[in-house]
C-alpha cells in the first residue's frame, strides 16, 4: 500500500506546475492576494469537478469536513464559499483557458497514432457548437432570445483521442460561421464542419493555407459543372463533379474550382450534397469522413453529462468561463493519465473511480488497471442469494 501521496494530488501531478505559474503571472491572477492563491482556487474547482459537486456551499461542505486532508490535497488557503465566489468573479480565466492549452499540447502528442475511423494519415478536425442554457434573471449578459438566456460553446476537435484544440465561448446569438476568422488554418489538415460554417469567403482561406475543408451544399446553391466523373452507383454515390460558382459574391469570395459529391445515405434515406476543396481523396472516403464529424457532438453530449457545465457556481461572465476551462481542463487531464499509464478504461469509468478514491493512498495505476476491477468482481462474497435457482 502507498502511505505518501492520495489519488488527487497524483492525478495533479501530472499538471506541470511551472507552466500553471506563468499562466498565472501573465494575467496577475495572485496579485494583492494573501491566503487563496489561483492554485488553491483551481484545485478547488478541479475537486468539484472530479466529485460532482453542485454549488459553491457543496463544496465548502466536502473539503471542510475534513481539514487535516487539505494540506495533503495541495490546498493551502482557507476555504470558504464567499471567497471562491469572490475568485471566481474576479480572477482571469485566461489563466485556466492557457493552462488547457498546456495540456492539450501535451495530450494530442500521445494520441497522434490512434485510428477515429478513416484510413487517414492527416490531422482531421471537427468543429461544431453547442449551445448551453442559462436562466433570464442570473445570467442577463447571456441574451439570446426574449425568453431565452444561453451562450455558445464553439470547438474545434481533434479527432484522434478525441482532444478539443480550439474552444471558444460566446453569447448563443454569435454565428457560428464567425468562428472562421478566429482559426489558423493547418497546412495539410482537414476540417469537417456543417452547413452553419458555408461562408465561401471565409472558405477560401482555408485553400489559400492549403488546408482541406469538407462540408454541405444549401438547397439554393447555384453552380457550374466543369467535369464529372465515374461514381459507383451501387455503393450510394449519385456523382462526382468539379464546379465553379455562378452567384456573384459567392464566386468573388471563392474564385477557384470547387468539388461536388452526391450521396444517398442508405440508412436515413436522404441525399447529401458535399462540398470540398480537395479533388485527389476518393469520393466514397469524403463521405466515411464527413460520417466522423458526429464525433463532436458525441463530445458535446459527454461533456454536458459527466462534467459541471450546466449547473454553474458564480453568475458573472468571467465565473462561467472560470468553469467551462477548468472542466475542460480535467477532461484532457483525465485523458492524458489514461494514455500515459496504459488504461483500457474508458474516460467515464476513470471519472466515476476518481469521483470515489481522491482521498485514498494508492497508486492511481493500480486504482485505474482493468485487472485489478476484473479482480474486485471476483472475490467471494458472504451475502447469500435472495432466490434459489
Amino acid at each position: 500500500m502507498n502511505l505518501g501521496k492520495n489519488v488527487f494530488s497524483q492525478l495533479i501531478e501530472y499538471i506541470p506546475h511551472s507552466a500553471f505559474r506563468r499562466c498565472v503571472e501573465r494575467y496577475q491572477g495572485n496579485y494583492r492576494t494573501r491566503t487563496f492563491s489561483c492554485w488553491d482556487q483551481f484545485l478547488c474547482l478541479a475537486f468539484a469537478q472530479l466529485t460532482y459537486r453542485e454549488s459553491l456551499r457543496d463544496i465548502e461542505a466536502c473539503l471542510c469536513s475534513m481539514p487535516e486532508r487539505l494540506y495533503h490535497l495541495g490546498i493551502r488557503g482557507t476555504i470558504s464559499r464567499s471567497t471562491l465566489a469572490d475568485a471566481n468573479e474576479y480572477r482571469d480565466w485566461r489563466i485556466y483557458a492557457d493552462l488547457a492549452q498546456v495540456l492539450i499540447s501535451m495530450a494530442r502528442p500521445l494520441y497522434g497514432g490512434d485510428s477515429f475511423g478513416v484510413d487517414l494519415q492527416e490531422t482531421v478536425y471537427a468543429l461544431d457548437s453547442t449551445t448551453i442554457d442559462l436562466c433570464l434573471s442570473l445570467f442577463p449578459w447571456a441574451h439570446f432570445k426574449t425568453q431565452q438566456h444561453a451562450i455558445k460553446l464553439h470547438t474545434l476537435l481533434d479527432l484522434r483521442g478525441p482532444i478539443p484544440c480550439f474552444v471558444r465561448v460566446t453569447e448563443a446569438r454569435v454565428h457560428d460561421v464567425n468562428v472562421l476568422d478566429q482559426l489558423l488554418p493547418e497546412p495539410g489538415a482537414f476540417y469537417i464542419m456543417d452547413r452553419g460554417y458555408l461562408d465561401f469567403a471565409r472558405l477560401y482561406r482555408f485553400t489559400q493555407a492549403s488546408a482541406f475543408f469538407l462540408t454541405r451544399a444549401r438547397r439554393n446553391f447555384t453552380f457550374r459543372r466543369v467535369a464529372s466523373f465515374p461514381v459507383d452507383k451501387q455503393i450510394g454515390l449519385r456523382c462526382d463533379q468539379h464546379i465553379r460558382l455562378t452567384s456573384f459574391y459567392p464566386l468573388k469570395g471563392y474564385p477557384d474550382k470547387l468539388r461536388r459529391i452526391r450521396y444517398w445515405d442508405l440508412e436515413t434515406d436522404h441525399h447529401l450534397t458535399f462540398l470540398t476543396n480537395n479533388f485527389l481523396l476518393p469520393a466514397l472516403l469524403m463521405t466515411q469522413l464527413y460520417k466522423c464529424r458526429w464525433q463532436v457532438e458525441l463530445f458535446f453530449k459527454w461533456i454536458k453529462q459527466h462534467l459541471r457545465i450546466k449547473s454553474f457556481y458564480g453568475t458573472s461572465q468571467n465565473a462561467v468561463k472560470t468553469q467551462i476551462w477548468t472542466a475542460i481542463c480535467i477532461y484532457v487531464l483525465v485523458a492524458i493519465v489514461k494514455k500515459q499509464l496504459k488504461i483500457e478504461l474508458s474516460l467515464y469509468t476513470i471519472l466515476q473511480i476518481l469521483s470515489v478514491t481522491l482521498f485514498e493512498k494508492t497508486p492511481l495505476s493500480q486504482i485505474l488497471t482493468e485487472s485489478s476491477l476484473l479482480n474486485r468482481s471476483h472475490e467471494p462474497c458472504n451475502q447469500m442469494n435472495l432466490f434459489d435457482f
